[in-house]
């Protein structure tokens, strides 16, 4: 039989081409699944630093804005 899948590995390939289960689908599922909980996870960290920032700020120690002069 000819495969539709030739760049698919074995297991999925050999299940597609059977009819067996659906394991193409899954594993795109669960690195789906695994990709967003790394996105969320540094979602999650990049606010806490915010949050943190904007409670221990001290304002004696940020400098003032100075606009830049035009004297050429």
């Amino acid at each position: 039989m000819v495969s539709f899948f030739p760049i698919a590995c074995s297991t999925c390939r050999i299940n597609m081409i059977e009819g067996g289960g659906d394991a193409a689908g899954w594993s795109i599922f669960f690195l789906l699944v695994v990709i967003l909980g790394i996105l969320a996870g540094v979602a999650y960290f990049m606010i806490r630093i915010i949050k943190r920032e904007r409670e221990h700020f001290d304002p004696t120690l940020s400098d003032d804005y100075v606009p830049p002069s035009s004297q050429a």
